[in-house]
């Protein structure tokens, strides 16, 4: 197979639309590259049953691809926590203490990880004697005011043939960005934010905090595929809701085989802590929205346990998808004919001659060729209309995923053209230029502001205005005044509150690490 090219120009019917809404969670089937049930995989929301459950361990989506502003190396995202309400404190988001959050890159093919990024955290409070996340406006990552911070470590893993080989330490104790409270917390959020990037020796770049959800696609598809109701199609679910990102730039040189070999399988996991102090694998994603739409119930928690070098024993969820079945049977649209090896080889394998390395192992990896450089006006179905620097060569943050698995799955590559999609085209934040690359997070103060108040005034002040009775002024009584400065302090302390394989297969497998 060859690197596949279409004209850009999507015809989109009501019918297409909804398919694509239904898609938006089935799409992933076509994405579904060989699936080993129970993973959290790529774009994978409460996509299974235990891990939905423990949100702090679940992996949203991963990403990779060539750094647009620095093609000589690789970024690579990876999100954790699904829909994060920004207001939702006083407990704001942290990364979990007893977990391993780790980056895996395959180099050679074989799906076995050569190389782990592996970050852990850990948590900080400065005062126990108060419920706040912040007790004062935060200006500086080690602002006094900040009550609940936290630092991690990252350990670079090198393995042979799933045997550790040695273990460094590349990075100790950095910050992290904190929850973006609100305005009055945290008035300067994007300098935080720039401190908490951390650039580490070989030409290595770090960052961890919050941000927004950078996946965007109209999820009420799970509500039957729409039903045939078409009038909601094109809602951005995801809208509003941040994640924790962690994002790792690498030198290119640095994760590839060779310049002659330039393509890395990329993939996700997160280990937690059980009760005799051992790491279990709990969730794992590579390719989007695996777990979600390929996977079967029955496999989907066996799935996030599980390894890419076992992925063999689920090809029939590839081969033999689910969803182009629904949406024959609601929509009429017919589906393409099985076994779908035309999936097999762009999602499991790689496209050949674009980012399929040699003597492949088909396995559900994100697969990027780092020789590609980065397009200078990025398409957002990616390889599907000629550009060979996106999805599924990797994935960027800007590339309709969705829309292009959705494609794929209903038989665009085996003759049956297609523009299905679910009308949700781009992120509702635009991301950054330059590294992490994420957009900053939704602020918890989002909202309107309190009645008689006004932007661009002390909140204490605003309130202090606010809460005085109608008709007070400078001649009004003491204890008028005295009340409604009582008030306002109360009031303050309110809004500070409120915005401020196979189970690892062999046991000995996760211990070796």
């Amino acid at each position: 197979m060859t690197p596949i090219s279409r004209s850009g120009a999507g015809r989109r019917t009501l019918a297409t639309l909804v398919c694509g809404a239904l898609a938006a969670g089935g799409l992933a089937a076509a994405g579904a590259t060989a699936l080993a049930p129970g993973a959290a995989s790529a774009s994978s929301h409460r996509e299974a049953p235990l891990i939905s459950g423990t949100p702090q361990y679940d992996n949203t989506d991963v990403y990779a691809f060539v750094s647009p502003d620095k093609p000589d190396t690789t970024t690579i995202v990876a999100n954790w926590i699904p829909f994060e309400e920004p207001a939702g404190g006083p407990n704001f988001y942290t990364f979990a203490d007893d977990a391993q959050y780790d980056l895996h890159i395959d180099n050679n093919g074989d799906a076995q990880g050569e190389l782990i990024y592996r970050y852990t955290f850990k948590t900080h409070r400065k005062n126990g004697d108060t419920f706040l996340y912040n007790t004062g406006p935060v200006t500086s990552l080690d602002d006094p005011d900040l009550n609940i911070t936290q630092t991690y470590d990252i350990e670079l893993l090198r393995l042979h043939n799933q045997r550790l080989v040695s273990k460094t330490k590349v990075a100790d104790d950095v910050p992290v960005a904190p929850s973006n409270v609100g305005k009055a917390s945290m008035p300067d959020y994007a300098k935080l934010r720039h401190h908490a990037i951390s650039k580490l020796a070989g030409g290595t770049t770090t960052f961890a905090g919050q941000a927004d959800d950078p996946f965007f696609l109209d999820l009420r598809v799970f509500d039957l595929l729409y039903g045939g109701n078409l009038t909601e199609v094109g809602r951005d679910t995801l809208k509003g809701y941040n994640v924790n990102s962690i994002a790792l730039q690498v030198p290119n040189d640095m994760i590839r085989e060779s310049e002659g070999q330039p393509v890395v399988g990329i993939w996700s996991t997160t280990q937690r802590k059980d009760a005799r102090g051992q790491y279990r694998q709990v969730s794992r994603l590579g390719m989007p929205l695996v777990n979600e739409v390929v996977n079967p119930q029955k496999d989907k928690d066996k799935f996030n346990a599980s390894a890419p070098w076992d992925d063999a024993q689920f090809l029939k969820n590839v081969t033999n998808p689910e969803l182009p079945k629904l949406i024959e049977g609601i929509y009429k649209i017919k589906a393409p004919a099985e076994p779908r090896n035309d999936l097999v080889d762009v999602f499991l394998k790689g496209v050949k001659g674009l980012n399929q390395p040699p003597n492949v192992r088909p396995a559900e990896e994100l697969r990027l060729n780092t020789s590609i450089k980065p397009a200078m006006h990025p398409k957002r179905l990616g390889v599907l209309d000629g550009d060979n620097a996106g999805f599924p060569n990797g994935r960027r943050l800007t590339d309709d995923v969705i829309d292009a698995s959705l494609q794929v799955v209903e038989g665009e590559l085996v003759g049956s053209k297609n523009d299905l999609g679910d009308a949700v085209d781009k992120n509702d934040k635009k991301f950054e230029k330059y590294f992490p690359y994420v957009a900053e997070p939704t602020s918890g103060s989002r909202g309107a502001l309190a009645k008689g108040t006004t932007s661009g005034t002390d909140v204490r002040s605003q309130l202090g205005d606010a809460l005085q009775p109608a008709g007070s002024g400078s001649g009004g009584g003491t204890d008028t005044v005295l009340i409604a400065g009582s008030a306002a302090a109360g009031a303050a302390g309110i809004l500070l509150i409120g915005s401020g394989l196979l189970w690892w297969r062999r046991r000995m497998y996760n211990r070796a690490y």
